[in-house]
């Protein structure tokens, strides 16, 4: 049995990211040295995925490289193009024609001169989308999730946010005040909880409460509904972020805030055009035009970031419109049917999935160390998927990270499931050799 397994240091199959979030010693980059040790150890013994680099467009089939340069190749359930929006012809060439009139550089923030007519006509689109009365342009989603919360949260204000939500609103709140106070995952119990113990002793201060629509690492979402009732009831402002299902999952695109009624209902609605719509950027879509014009000014990555290139402002409006076409529907039924397809084989495999349909579809690997085996395997086996471990999930809950596109054929999510199978059993095998060989760490399927 021993011959089919090399041996690995047990130090690449225990420890995280976390243990090196905060170094000590006075020397800012030596003290940074142990990181890379444990990073580059993985990497040698092929254990580290992450920070791979595609040889091609991010298609259904697609090339890539990993960071120590070997080439993989296989069915890409690893990139987010929700829609196949990003190698659309009408995309492409709208973005040619573009490029030739405009160039590729936008020259500015957009509170200077780094507009163009198509960031306007962008931002009124979004706004129209979404039932609101204003929108606003970020440079990426990132930007725009720290940048709502940071341009309006001032030190003395109180940010209540969802356990789980994204790092970019946490990393927002966290820059914003240090009244942070942090509700279980979809609780609107444990949240009203918050509330009203601020407003029992503040009743002069901002409160900014923080969710989003579609959580990917889950595949939930909250009761929206009952969190901007509880925020008109205590006088809080509720952020929604919407990057994950806008323009891709319901009838008219609207993700969960339309299926659940609530378009044009949501004090600030932020997301990012990096998941369904084909280009990178950010929005903040706001009630009113003094919000607006508040975060242009008083929101640092829109102030003192570059504006959106007119190539990228133009293609997603033209994503924006095509959404709204039977083209768009069209697409999403085709990711829906596909959804529905790879949640369903994958169960039947053996394996167990997260949450809600939606275009992530998570599946549970366990322990850190047995995911990063399974992990190693997946491009010999021709799948091209991501895995997430502590500290992006909780300890022993790793996970297979598997994007679904509109563009995929029956036989790739077919390829897909038998490579993970393939991947897995190897992965399993050597995870058992390995605790009956009695290595250094113990290692456990579960936390």
């Amino acid at each position: 049995m021993s011959d089919k397994f090399r041996h690995v240091p047990a130090a690449t199959l225990t420890g995280s990211m976390r243990d090196y979030r905060y170094p000590r010693g006075p020397d800012l980059q030596d003290r940074i040295e142990g990181f890379f040790k444990w990073q580059n150890l993985r990497r040698q013994n092929g254990l580290w995925p992450f920070s791979r680099s595609t040889e091609d467009s991010p298609s259904t089939i697609t090339s890539a490289r990993d960071d120590a340069g070997n080439m993989i190749q296989g069915v890409n359930f690893g990139s987010q193009d929700y829609l196949s929006l990003s190698t659309n012809p009408v995309i492409k060439q709208v973005a040619q024609e573009v490029i030739e009139t405009f160039g590729v550089h936008s020259a500015g923030s957009a509170a200077l001169i780094g507009n163009t007519s198509h960031s306007v006509l962008l931002e009124r689109k979004i706004a129209d989308f979404l039932g609101t009365a204003e929108a606003i342009l970020f440079p990426t989603g990132w930007a725009a999730g720290f940048g709502v919360i940071k341009g309006l949260v001032r030190s003395t204000d109180h940010v209540v946010i969802d356990a789980l939500a994204h790092t970019c609103l946490q990393e927002g709140a966290s820059a914003a005040t240090k009244n942070i106070y942090l509700f279980r995952h979809n609780r609107v119990d444990e949240c009203r909880r918050w509330l009203e113990q601020i407003r029992a002793k503040d009743t002069q201060n901002g409160v900014m409460v923080v969710t989003e629509s579609l959580f990917s690492m889950d595949s939930d979402t909250p009761d929206i509904k009952a969190m901007q009732e509880l925020c008109h009831e205590f006088g809080a402002t509720l952020v929604v972020d919407v990057a994950h299902d806008l323009g891709n999952l319901g009838p008219d695109g609207r993700g969960h805030i339309g299926l659940q009624g609530m378009t044009g209902k949501v004090d600030l609605v932020m997301g990012s055009f990096s998941k369904t719509f084909g280009s990178n950027g950010g929005f903040v879509a706001c009630r009113n035009r003094e919000v607006k014009e508040y975060l242009r000014f008083f929101s640092p990555p829109c102030t003192f970031s570059n504006a959106l290139s007119p190539m990228q402002a133009a293609t997603v409006l033209k994503a924006f419109e095509i959404v709204e076409t039977e083209d768009g529907a069209e697409l999403r039924g085709k990711l829906m049917a596909n959804i529905l397809s790879l949640r369903e084989q994958l169960t039947a495999g053996g394996f167990e999935v997260y949450g809600d349909p939606s275009a992530i579809v998570c599946v549970k690997i366990g322990a850190e160390a047995l995911a990063r085996l399974v992990a190693r395997r997946l491009p010999e086996a021709g799948l091209i998927s991501n895995l997430v471990e502590f500290p992006a999930v909780p300890k022993g809950q790793a996970r297979l990270r598997m994007q679904v596109m509109a563009n995929h054929t029956p036989q790739n999510i077919r390829d897909a499931v038998a490579a993970l199978r393939d991947a897995y059993e190897a992965g399993n095998a050597e995870f058992e050799w390995l605790n009956a060989a009695g290595e250094d760490a113990p290692l456990r399927k579960t936390a």
